[in-house]
């Protein structure tokens, strides 16, 4: 089941010309450096002899911990570990923060933690702007400055914004990671449709999204897609684009793996989405390779 074929390339590419296009950069774009949701779901749920049967959901035993020690501790041990891994360079050309900087586009949305996309971008000569979202009363109190927005900020190629939507391991306090902090985002996004920068509004309403690094059975990406669905309705009819990994031979029959493929279709067709079957670091790597082409870089 291949729906991402020659047309699609050909929009995409298109877009990302345009300067028309944003991406969402999600935890699959940092695998290969920060450990998976499920591996350190495992290591917390065996330090804190969690006594439920889901222990590699990380979402789930982070709750767990914010209640039996207190809220901030999961956010602050997750803080420490990001903080703790020294960051890579970024110098292979078909990595996937390097692609998506290749790109040279105004806005970068994410819901990692970890700033690789802001200094994939560094690495380029370019003068980034980083936000987060302001999803509690806490983190506007205590905002460190340099996350702060100038709401007459308008990102350029040049001098992009960085926007993390679920907050940035150099502030705790901005991070959604527990079951309640998932649900009071939804609330809260839900609510305030002011919650959002106009300018990140903007980047959803009137471009074509690009989600890598996601995959549907995520909290982060399920919550991010449901706050996403009223402003994808005033996307002007754009289309839209989504990586998702093709379930695993041992996790699904064959009957089991296409009746899958064929409910994520489903999903992601009525706003307008189409998927690339795969793995983010597969389809970066071809975009990445057609864009040089079509740009004549490289």
């Amino acid at each position: 089941m291949d729906l991402f074929g020659q047309d699609s390339w050909n929009l995409l590419l298109e877009r990302i010309s345009d300067k028309r296009c944003t991406p969402f950069v999600g935890a699959g774009a940092s695998a290969t450096y920060f450990p998976v949701g499920a591996k350190l779901a495992e290591e917390w749920a065996e330090e804190s002899n969690y006594p439920l049967g889901d222990n590699t959901d990380l979402t789930r035993v982070a709750q767990y911990l914010a209640i039996t020690r207190d809220p901030m501790w999961p956010k602050d041990r997750m803080s420490k570990l990001i903080g703790s891994v020294n960051p890579p360079t970024l110098t292979s050309p078909d990595e996937p923060h390097q692609v998506l900087a290749a790109l040279e586009l105004p806005v970068y949305l994410t819901t990692n933690y970890d700033g690789l996309m802001t200094d994939a971008l560094k690495e380029r000569g370019k003068k980034v702007q980083e936000s987060i979202c302001i999803w509690n009363s806490g983190i506007s109190a205590f905002m460190p400055p340099r996350f702060a927005l100038d709401p007459e900020f308008a990102p350029t190629p040049d001098n992009p914004l960085v926007f993390h939507l679920h907050g940035h391991h150099e502030f705790p306090e901005s991070l959604v990671l527990t079951e309640d902090d998932y649900l009071d985002y939804l609330i809260r996004i839900a609510s305030d449709k002011d919650l959002l920068p106009l300018v990140v509004r903007k980047a959803f309403m009137s471009a074509s999204l690009l989600f890598v690094g996601y995959r549907i059975a995520d909290w982060n990406f399920r919550v991010l897609f449901r706050s996403l669905v009223t402003y994808l309705e005033f996307a002007l009819g754009r289309s839209h684009y989504s990586v998702q990994s093709i379930p695993r031979e041992d996790e699904l029959t064959a009957e089991g793996k296409k009746r899958a493929q064929d409910y994520l279709v489903r999903y992601f067709d009525r706003q307008n989405i189409t998927v690339f079957w795969g793995f983010s670091q597969d389809f970066t790597t071809e975009l990445g390779r057609r864009w040089r082409e079509m740009s004549g870089v490289g």
